[in-house]
């Protein structure tokens, strides 16, 4: 797996998932479509520990800066 998310990337994955934690935990998401939420926050955070996205590599996108 190479890396394809740069380190703006990486950021904003993981605040949005802080943030979508937050809310599931205070109960502002509830039901399914905070159990949804709360599964993608998990993926997004996984995506940003590994700096790799399945879903970047099926359409061609890489925010990862080129190293020279």
């Amino acid at each position: 797996m190479k890396p394809n998310m740069g380190g703006t990337d990486r950021i904003i994955r993981l605040i949005v998932a802080a943030i979508v934690a937050v809310l599931y935990f205070t109960g502002t998401l509830t039901g399914t479509v905070g159990i949804v939420a709360l599964v993608m926050a998990a993926i997004f955070v996984l995506t940003s520990l590994v700096s790799f996205c399945p879903l970047y590599t099926l359409i061609g996108l890489n925010t990862c800066p080129v190293k020279k």
